[in-house]
């Protein structure tokens, strides 16, 4: 089930596991907040751009059961990880991971059928900033195998009218995620921030963006990830389900 430096992680959330390579590519708090805030209806059909170790899908499937998930990851070896970890939580009837560049998805997931898309995209534009040694690193953190106008072209493609697109970025990108959302026809309609502790400007932005929606947008509550003692805040508990929200 697992291979050499790999380890199984309890992620303390209904029994579920998911295989992890410290080598390669954990997933971090980014997609656990993602998790949280998607909002997706019982027993509808999700996709997942860029799944990693298909995280995204294993957590959201723990909140709210869907109906069927395709799960897209380019990269084989973490491809395959993401695919025993569907196997070790049971979930293959619910989750089917795809190896396949995003932008070639049109040939194989039919248009206008999801009602979810959710991505937690490369954050950095291709060369900027320090590349990560490792490809899988490079890949998961820079725009190499795609960018954001690749992702949003890809949800409008998938999404049926109405249908929702859920990111998370860098704060600094939120007019990037905004003009290229309205771009594709994706309106903007759910927005909020992510401060590492109090008195600190916020240094991540989750977004749900329509498919055709109106002109209007929500922000929700700033989200503080460490109180003023460095814990994590009573928001925080509750997403990853820990003390007094235990799923246990």
């Amino acid at each position: 089930m697992i291979n050499p430096n790999e380890r199984i992680d309890d992620l303390q959330f209904k029994g579920l596991k998911i295989i992890q390579d410290p080598k390669r590519f954990c997933f971090g708090t980014d997609a656990v907040l993602l998790a949280d805030f998607a909002f997706v209806r019982k027993e509808e059909k999700i996709a997942d751009l860029g799944t990693g170790t298909g995280i995204l899908p294993i957590l959201i499937y723990g909140r709210t059961p869907f109906k069927h998930c395709d799960a897209v990851e380019i990269q084989p070896q973490m491809a395959e990880m993401a695919q025993r970890s569907v196997e070790l939580n049971s979930l293959q009837e619910q989750i089917k991971v795809h190896c396949m560049d995003l932008k070639n998805l049109d040939k194989l997931l039919q248009a206008g059928a999801y009602g979810t898309v959710v991505c937690n995209p490369p954050y950095k534009k291709a060369g900027s900033g320090i590349k990560n040694i490792s490809e899988e690193h490079s890949i998961a953190r820079h725009e190499i195998a795609c960018n954001f106008d690749d992702i949003c072209a890809c949800a409008a493609r998938l999404l049926k009218n109405g249908g929702r697109l859920s990111i998370i970025n860098h704060s600094d990108r939120i007019m990037d995620i905004f003009f290229t959302m309205r771009k594709y026809d994706i309106e903007p309609k759910r927005c909020k921030l992510v401060q590492p502790r109090p008195g600190t400007p916020p240094n991540l932005i989750l977004v749900e963006g329509v498919k055709q929606g109106r002109p209007y947008m929500k922000w929700e509550s700033t989200l503080c990830v460490f109180d003023e003692q460095g814990e994590y805040t009573k928001e925080m508990n509750k997403i990853y389900h820990r003390g007094e929200y235990s799923d246990e």
